[in-house]
């Protein structure tokens, strides 16, 4: 078994002196999903069970999230940020618009506090960063103004520095949506990369946001560009999937060379003029169906193989 594997399955058992477990209370019950921090580095965390990973830096300048989870969940991912530190949460970085990742926008930034500038001596709430496609999407969805980002960028590469550390934000044209981003703590050595990476599903292709089969292949190059093993493929740069398990670089080569082999498939069918429906009853993803394949809840192998076809189908695709 991998070290970093081992890792996880014991914070996930709850061992103390790995992880946390934050229940949430439902009528004075514990809910089904248990929030549950992980330590990955010195300073750098991981929030799991709230709809979508959450990443937390902690240090001397404050609290900064990678994502905030559901909405439904906002409490319980405050309660558990706060068994690591109660700095005040100064930033949150949001990878896409989705409301598993940026429900709880509303809860989170409302307990924070932005460090601002000039005469302004009252509080704000944390600032809030995401891609200006997330934003644009998020801002005609009729959220509250205390849901939606502060701030965007629209360039390949974002940067800045926070508790000492350089951070890179990663813009991801049309892979998961056409406004994903994925997060570099770079001194760290973790990346968090929202739902271009998971390891409990299939990619999520939102086609009707920009998203694509081929620009999640790119975005999953990018992201091994980046990632450095220690050895023989294993440990060195930790990596945060959007949800699932910590991960490193030969998770991410391996659900590279997954999604890459379906696409291939179902482009060699399209070509050959096989109707979507007959590219579903062909199988193309049975082997890998074990473990990624659903066929209930919001994104099934049929919803998947729909948006690998449509993206090959596509003219000037790649």
């Amino acid at each position: 078994m991998r070290p970093v594997s081992c890792l996880v399955l014991l914070a996930w058992a709850g061992a103390p002196a790995l992880g946390v477990v934050v229940a949430a209370q439902e009528n004075g019950t514990a809910a089904a999903a248990d929030v549950r921090v992980l330590q990955v580095r010195d300073g750098i965390y991981m929030v799991a069970g709230a709809g979508g990973n959450v990443t937390v830096q902690v240090g001397g300048d404050g609290i900064l999230l990678v994502d905030t989870g559901r909405a439904a969940m906002g409490d319980q991912v405050l309660a558990a940020i706060r068994t690591i530190s109660n700095a005040p949460i100064r930033q949150i970085v949001l990878t896409h618009d989705h409301p598993d990742s940026a429900g709880g926008v509303a809860t989170l930034r409302t307990a924070g506090d932005a460090v601002l500038g000039g005469n302004f001596g009252g509080r704000a709430g944390a600032a809030i960063l995401a891609h200006e496609n997330a934003w644009l999407r998020m801002s005609a969805g009729g959220l509250p103004p205390a849901a939606l980002p502060t701030d965007t960028y629209h360039v390949r590469r974002h940067d800045f520095s926070f508790n000492g550390e350089p951070v890179e934000i990663l813009h991801q044209p049309r892979a998961h949506t056409d406004g994903d981003s994925m997060v570099l703590f770079r001194r760290s050595d973790v990346i968090s990369t929202g739902d271009i990476f998971s390891t409990t599903r299939y990619p999520v292709i939102d086609v009707a946001s920009g998203g694509s089969i081929n620009g999640v292949i790119d975005a999953l190059n990018r992201l091994l560009e980046i990632t450095i093993p220690r050895t023989l493929q294993e440990d060195g740069t930790l990596v945060i999937p959007g949800d699932g398990r910590l991960c490193d670089e030969g998770d991410v080569n391996w659900y590279r060379y997954m999604v890459t082999v379906i696409r291939d498939r179902v482009q060699d069918m399209a070509t050959r003029g096989m109707t979507l429906e007959q590219v579903k009853a062909a199988r193309p993803t049975l082997e890998y169906d074990g473990r990624y394949g659903s066929e209930t809840g919001p994104w099934t192998t049929e919803m998947f193989i729909e948006a690998v076809y449509r993206g090959v189908s596509a003219p000037q695709s790649r």
